[in-house]
């Protein structure tokens, strides 16, 4: 079995299928038939764009406004991933959208913590031969009208458990000249003035002038970034200073960034030299996992073990963890 990093993994878009059917039951929800609810939470091969795609979120969130829910889809997600070969990931997740029932975005971000908690103590119960799956948690700030005091709140409470569980924060929503990157300097100015650590989502439905706005905004990791393939020059930059590009190719074929997987670039990127990591991006809403990209960047465009093994360390290198964990995952390659 491989073992495989995720750097890019929304808690909302990953909820797994049997925790959203459990979660209906406790919540007193009708009995939907399996494959209506599926329609429900995944995009079809005939999704139009990012905002369609972006439409299958709604449901999940609904069922993610107690503490209870959260400690229990963090900790499904997990055990689920656990099965795949992952041993490290980070979940990123925007606690703002979570406070309908009224949680504070803090109490929020404590459930996670608890779902992450509870997940590693049941780990060590069930020890087995597999390396241990480590997890931290990324906050998003989002891209909505009128909602500057929610993200300033965000970036608050990821100050507050930096290092005890969450490690960084991400700017995430529709990517539209209405909610532009460079809308957001005073926010991630603030964020570097306090040494959290951010990844932006950019050159995904917006093209490479997004790129360039989040990397004028200091982010050393891009959320997607795929795009960047239209602008030479923009490659060679990420190449010269080392930015990691976060790639989610099943995602990208959904949204319509690309029509055809035969030409999803990750490969030409990385063999160029530009620091590539493949991720899932939302399981649920697209209904695939990491080890499904890998195979079929393996079958439909020639990505090699040797590939993979340079996407694994550009993924370790990247995280957003601590010294001593990078030091284990290197260890495991």
């Amino acid at each position: 079995m491989r073992k495989l990093i995720d750097l890019h993994l929304h808690l909302d878009g990953s909820v797994p299928f049997t925790t959203i059917k459990e979660l209906m039951t406790i919540h007193g929800l009708p009995t939907i038939d399996d494959q209506i609810l599926r329609q429900k939470l995944s995009v079809g091969p005939d999704c139009r764009d990012l905002n369609e795609f972006l439409e299958k979120f709604a449901f999940p969130v609904h069922l993610m406004q107690t503490a209870a829910d959260l400690q229990l889809i963090v900790f499904s997600l997990l055990k689920k991933i656990k099965k795949q070969g992952l041993v490290y990931v980070e979940i990123r997740f925007a606690p703002q959208l979570h406070t309908e029932q009224g949680l504070t975005q803090e109490e929020v971000v404590r459930a996670a913590i608890s779902g992450l908690n509870q997940f590693f103590n049941w780990q060590k119960m069930h020890s087995s031969s597999q390396p241990e799956l480590h997890a931290n948690l990324l906050l998003c700030l989002m891209r909505l009208p009128h909602n500057y005091d929610q993200n300033l709140e965000t970036i608050t409470v990821a100050k507050h458990f930096l290092d005890r569980g969450v490690s960084g924060l991400d700017l995430a929503g529709a990517e539209t000249p209405t909610f532009a990157i460079n809308n957001y300097t005073s926010l991630f100015n603030l964020a570097s003035q306090n040494s959290i650590p951010f990844t932006i989502h950019a050159g995904e439905a917006m093209g490479p002038e997004s790129i360039y706005q989040a990397l004028d905004l200091g982010a050393r990791r891009i959320g997607h970034g795929i795009r960047c393939i239209e602008d030479t020059q923009l490659v060679a930059e990420l190449i010269q200073n080392k930015i990691t590009l976060e790639c989610c190719a099943t995602s990208n074929l959904n949204t319509k960034v690309f029509d055809q997987i035969d030409h999803y670039p990750v490969k030409k990127l990385l063999n160029q030299g530009v620091n590539v990591t493949l991720n899932s991006d939302d399981m649920t809403v697209s209904n695939i996992d990491l080890p499904h990209e890998y195979q079929l960047l393996e079958e439909k465009t020639g990505l090699t073990r040797a590939d993979e093994k340079q996407l694994y360390l550009n993924a370790v290198t990247a995280a957003f963890c601590s010294n001593a964990e990078k030091k284990r995952l290197f260890s495991l390659i």
